[in-house]
């Protein structure tokens, strides 16, 4: 999301009627690739680019066919082949070994319907949402064209291939569901007709409870990842910084003013065990997917204990979501080292993944979700 942010970000603070904009898109992968379906590049006609699609080595040659999409303007897919012994190919001999489709669409900034005004309007948005754009098409005037899918009934009404519509409503919703982003192909009088079903969640979100020292490291790092950081604490002692490194601070009395999606992690690092027990409490009764407390084994079973006694015991369920200690085993010590271990951890698990090491992993390190 900080990458779409970005994008958006220069989007708006251009002259349209001075400069002209093209928008890169990653629409397929087969085999490895550095970035994965979804990597954007907005290009300008005069060469300024934000965003990528690749490490470094597609980002040259995207760039003038952007300028063309531009001057023509017209959309067009590239297919770069990575796999290929050819010297000549883009991208050879940087060991991706894959093949990625690149879609290039010229920007019309009065055309509501544009790929980044489409994309402006599903940021913030605290559930999960589906773009879906046609990346193949014998009709050049339908290639690049993107719609928001918000119900069946509304984007039947919208897009233009009615034929297909009975296989794909359940393809996008299929995606919703479980939250993955597919390309599907479709056969349409004989031909072939390609569509992206772009899922995009919303941007995690990192709830701490606390204001030591401590915090700012891991709301420094949440920053760079483009995180949304809400601090809850005694705003009249909170320090000046804390408001500039975390996205809001809540006063530790408001906590009606909580918002917890299961988007969120939340993490105990008030340092006082009443105070941890009281925000835990809160938490769990919450949809978070991530629940961390700070500090030793032992100390978590205190706070365990204290529910207990409260016959409010955590049950199995619960548990499963309770991270204690918070953060990777990577032997951190410093602030910035458990900083940098629980913000791991919690995107694993938002990932669904292990957090171990990636040479323990079987098979390739993303999943392969295009068909």
């Amino acid at each position: 999301m900080k990458e779409i942010n970005t994008i958006l970000a220069a989007y708006h603070a251009t002259d349209h009627q001075v400069e002209k904009l093209a928008l890169a898109t990653v629409v397929r992968v087969e085999g490895s690739s550095y970035r994965r379906i979804g990597a954007r590049m907005l290009v300008s006609e005069t060469g300024r680019f934000f965003g990528g699609i690749s490490g470094g080595c597609l980002e040259g040659d995207a760039l003038r066919r952007a300028q063309k999409a531009i001057v023509f303007n017209t959309p067009s897919l590239v297919t770069y082949d990575t796999t290929q012994d050819d010297g000549h190919q883009i991208g050879v001999g940087l060991g991706c070994n894959g093949i990625i489709d690149v879609l290039f669409t010229p920007l019309d900034p009065a055309n509501a319907a544009n790929a980044v005004t489409i994309l402006n309007s599903v940021v913030g948005t605290r559930y999960p949402t589906c773009l879906v754009t046609i990346t193949g098409h014998r009709d050049i005037n339908l290639l690049g064209k993107t719609f928001l899918y918000q119900s069946a009934e509304h984007f039947s009404d919208s897009f233009p291939c009615a034929e297909i519509l009975i296989s794909l409503v359940p393809d996008i919703q299929r995606g919703l569901d479980e939250e993955t982003t597919r390309s599907h192909v479709y056969s349409v009088n004989g031909s072939e007709l390609r569509v992206l079903a772009e899922v995009l969640l919303p941007v995690q979100r990192l709830l701490v409870f606390g204001s030591n020292y401590d915090v700012y490291p891991l709301l420094r790092i949440s920053k760079e990842l483009g995180w949304d950081s809400i601090v809850v604490a005694n705003i009249h002692k909170a320090r000046k910084e804390l408001f500039d490194v975390a996205n809001s601070v809540i006063h530790s009395g408001s906590p009606d003013k909580l918002d917890i999606d299961r988007y969120t992690a939340c993490l105990m690092m008030a340092h006082d065990l009443e105070t941890d027990v009281r925000n835990f409490r809160t938490a769990l009764r919450s949809s978070a997917s991530y629940i961390g407390l700070l500090g030793p084994r032992k100390r978590a079973e205190k706070i365990f204990s204290r529910l207990e006694e409260m016959n409010e015991p955590v049950g199995e369920e619960d548990m499963q979501r309770v991270f204690a200690p918070a953060g990777l085993d990577i032997g951190a010590v410093t602030p910035e080292e458990i900083g940098i271990s629980i913000v791991a951890e919690v995107r694993a698990q938002s990932a669904g993944r292990s957090g171990h090491s990636l040479r323990e992993r079987q098979g390739s390190i993303h999943s392969n979700n295009q068909v």
